[in-house]
């Protein structure tokens, strides 16, 4: 595919770092936004692509009474079983990368200059690191991550520690950023003012 017209810039950061809410701030602004959870959710909803492969792989029980994955019983096994995990990849992962080309594809025909392109796993990811022209990590210290997904999902703080211990290390995220954008502050009003500043760089 050619995508030298349109830039790409890839959008990560930890569980509760605020890398959501920033990807929907520069999407109000104007900027063209792929999510990838968002093409994910849609693959896994009720009639979604990925559901027959998920029945065919994990079970029934997998699937919820609306016909869409029963995502506390995945993420429990997941994370029980990383080899059950590597399977989920292996059936999601060309099929959201296909769907996020096909975005890509429709933004090039429209003109578009330039695509933020929201990745959770975008480090982890070599594949989707090398399509990225530039890399932008919105970053907090682990406690931060810990307060915000506890107070918002009343998940354990160990469970939230075992989420984050299964992503990329914080390290690791900074050393893989071309931008990093501080977010330990609970402070929107700011993390509007660095969204404008981001359009502005990029």
């Amino acid at each position: 595919m050619n995508t030298t017209q349109l830039k790409r810039i890839g959008l990560t950061g930890g569980i509760g770092s605020g890398k959501s809410t920033l990807a929907g701030l520069l999407a109000n602004t104007g900027m063209a936004l792929i999510d990838a959870d968002e093409v994910s959710r849609s693959l896994t909803a009720t009639g979604g692509a990925a559901i027959a492969a998920i029945t065919q792989t994990f079970g029934e029980e997998f699937i919820a009474s609306d016909g869409s994955m029963n995502r506390d019983r995945m993420r429990q096994l997941v994370f029980s079983q990383p080899s059950a995990r590597v399977q989920l990849q292996a059936l999601l992962h060309p099929l959201i990368a296909e769907a996020m080309h096909q975005k890509m594809r429709f933004l090039m025909d429209k003109n578009t200059a330039l695509v933020l392109i929201d990745i959770p796993l975008l480090v982890e990811s070599t594949y989707w690191r090398s399509q990225m022209d530039k890399i932008l990590v919105v970053d907090c210290s682990v406690d931060t991550q810990v307060r915000r997904v506890t107070r918002r999902s009343h998940l354990p703080a160990e469970e939230v520690l075992r989420i984050i211990g299964s992503q990329a290390s914080r390290t690791q995220r900074l050393a893989a950023a071309d931008w990093v954008l501080n977010n330990e502050a609970d402070d929107l009003t700011l993390l509007q003012k660095q969204a404008l500043d981001i359009q502005l760089h990029f």
